[in-house]
């Protein structure tokens, strides 16, 4: 008497047998999402517009510090504001545009520090120089009397 073999599916670990086709229906929530974020992404990398208005009011600080003597009276100041404005001139010559606008707010800040530090070092001098007025002027006037 013969005996026949017949063939079963193979069943595989997860319980399908192999003749079903793979579904990525499971990955397409997550490949939506990654489309959306990378789109999110350059939109908002696009909506930035070049740091112009930014590095133009830095140059303008910093030149003004430098002609209020901050050179004199706010060495450290000045210098960390001149070498923010060169970093961030230089990151917006390679396309850097926010790495530039925020190196041109720190030059900005540090360059009005240095400018408010040298008019404070220049305004108590000539209080000083005042103080020595009047008391010189007190001395005479009691010479005198």
């Amino acid at each position: 008497m013969p005996v026949l073999l017949t063939t079963m599916p193979a069943i595989t670990l997860s319980g399908h047998d192999g003749s079903m086709k793979t579904s990525f229906a499971y990955i397409r929530p997550a490949l939506r999402a990654s489309v959306l974020a990378c789109a999110l992404l350059l939109a908002a990398c696009a909506s930035q517009p070049p740091p112009t208005e930014e590095l133009a009011a830095a140059r303008l600080s910093v030149a003004r510090a430098g002609d209020g003597d901050a050179d004199q009276y706010a060495p450290t100041q000045i210098a960390q504001a001149r070498r923010a404005l060169e970093q961030a001139q230089a990151a917006a010559g390679n396309g850097r545009d926010a790495e530039a606008r925020t190196l041109a707010l720190s030059a900005s800040a540090l360059a009005d520090l240095a400018h408010a530090r040298a008019r404070q070092a220049v305004t108590e001098s000539e209080l000083a120089q005042r103080r020595a007025e009047i008391t010189n002027l007190r001395q005479r006037l009691q010479v005198e009397e």
